[in-house]
């Protein structure tokens, strides 16, 4: 069975960094591509970064470039989310989700399998 499990978020002052971990269970991230995706309360969800399993391509949206960086951890089969300098606009409910053989892409119909959130909270 084909899980996602995040984690890592929690309360942090703006300014600081957290570090979201996304572990795969049932399958391996080679032949995926895994995203992280944010939703805010009243706000659709957005596509923040992707990492696809494939060649190792990376995808980060201008709202958060320089800030977060995505990578992984192959023996571990797990997705990170590294994110610095947190705004108090970065608060979300943040997801990581799964999709085989596929591209880097920030639509969420495009993605089939779907870990459950981890919130963050940024305090100014």
């Amino acid at each position: 069975e084909v899980q996602l499990q995040a984690s890592g978020g929690g309360l942090v002052q703006a300014g600081g960094s957290l570090r979201l971990s996304c572990a795969a269970s049932g399958f391996s991230f080679d032949n995926y591509v895994i995203t992280w995706f944010r939703q805010a309360p009243g706000k659709e969800r957005e596509g923040v970064s992707c990492f696809s399993g494939e060649d190792g391509s990376t995808y980060v949206a201008d709202s958060v470039k320089g800030r977060f960086t995505i990578s992984s951890d192959n023996a571990k089969n797990t997705i990170y989310l590294q994110m610095n300098t947190l705004k108090p606009e970065d608060t979300a409910v943040y997801y990581c989700a799964a999709v085989y053989r596929g591209v880097p892409a920030t639509i969420t119909d495009y993605y089939n399998y779907w870990g459950k959130g981890t919130q963050v909270t940024v305090s100014s």
